[in-house]
């Protein structure tokens, strides 16, 4: 079957700022005829080589390696050189908005500074830690199955997708973001290494640590490489109580108050679960508390059913159970 090309009309707004003479950033419009073989990259460059020679963003490889040429396309972050413009007109229609992955960090165009990127990148120790020899008479051989566990994390080119499309990284300064857990779990997940334990009490820190992940699922959606940061952040809290370090805050007692809850009625008893894990700070959730229990929301503890599959349901949650709380 013959490859046909086609070609459709798309209007582009691009983002325009340089720190350097704007006060305000800005958006031009671009209207142009895309082509089905065209990616996002190609847009970049002929806004850059055709209309305006100013116009700023960076790339190198073309291939996907590099992860220089993150932006945000409509919202989305994205890889311009990986992803098709079919497949953004098919998913936002023919109005793309482009802009750089941080609107507020933005330097010129869709060159950002990185900065707190790579500072909290640097913060989880992402490299192997461990006392090798100078002069080793054999391998550190590791095993297939040992391989494995690193789950894709050593994948991760550093693109930044997944960091500022965090709401969480947008709102807290602190917080390591997704991209620095997949790091971190790279190398908790690696046999060799020997700060193990270290690393992990540091991935807890309040405000800034795995605890404080909203669970929103942006980093896996935006993820060029399939690493799947949220799947990595989940391990690292088995970890915490696979090794017997979580501190006791309200996250880790939500996860154990859940499992609990499951075990004793087969059902999530949603009240008593606030209770165990605010303690006396559930006072400023009454409000709310009461306005769920006239929807029927929240069940009183003597009003809740058991499940009839409760011997079931028990020996799920233990043959599923990886960590012990």
């Amino acid at each position: 079957m013959e490859h046909k090309i086609t070609t459709q009309q798309v209007k582009f707004k691009v983002f325009r700022f340089n720190a350097d003479e704007d006060y305000l950033p800005y958006y031009e419009d671009y209207d142009m005829e895309v082509t089905s073989e065209e990616v996002v990259l190609d847009i970049l460059n002929r806004i850059k080589w055709d209309h305006d020679g100013s116009f700023s963003y960076r790339r190198s490889c073309r291939h996907g390696i590099c992860g220089a040429c993150a932006i945000k396309v409509n919202g989305r972050s994205t890889l311009a050189c990986k992803e098709s413009m079919n497949d953004m007109v098919e998913l936002f229609g023919s109005e793309l908005t482009i802009e750089p992955l941080s609107k507020k960090r933005a330097v010129k165009d869709m060159i950002i500074d990185k900065g707190d990127f790579w500072e909290k990148h640097e913060a989880v120790h992402p490299y192997l830690v461990s006392d090798v020899e100078e002069n080793p008479e054999t391998e550190h051989l590791v095993t297939p199955e040992e391989a494995d566990a690193l789950d894709d994390a050593d994948l991760c080119i550093q693109c930044g997708a997944c960091h500022y499309a965090c709401p969480v990284v947008e709102v807290n300064e602190e917080f390591f973001g997704p991209a620095a857990f997949a790091k971190a779990y790279r190398f908790e997940a690696d046999v060799r290494d020997e700060a193990h334990i270290q690393r992990l009490e540091e991935l807890q820190a309040p405000n800034q640590g795995v605890w404080d992940c909203a669970k929103c699922f942006e980093c896996a959606e935006v993820c060029p490489k399939d690493v799947n940061p949220i799947e990595k952040i989940t391990k690292l809290h088995q970890m915490l109580f696979q090794e017997g370090v979580a501190e006791s805050n309200v996250a880790t007692r939500h996860a154990v108050g859940f499992k609990d809850s499951i075990i004793k009625n087969g059902v999530l008893d949603e009240g008593g679960l606030v209770l165990y894990s605010e303690g006396l700070s559930i006072v400023k959730h009454v409000p709310v508390a009461l306005k769920m229990f006239k929807k029927g929301k929240i069940v009183p503890p003597w009003g809740i059913t058991k499940s009839d599959n409760l011997d079931e349901i028990k020996k799920l949650v233990e043959s599923s159970s990886t960590a012990k709380f």
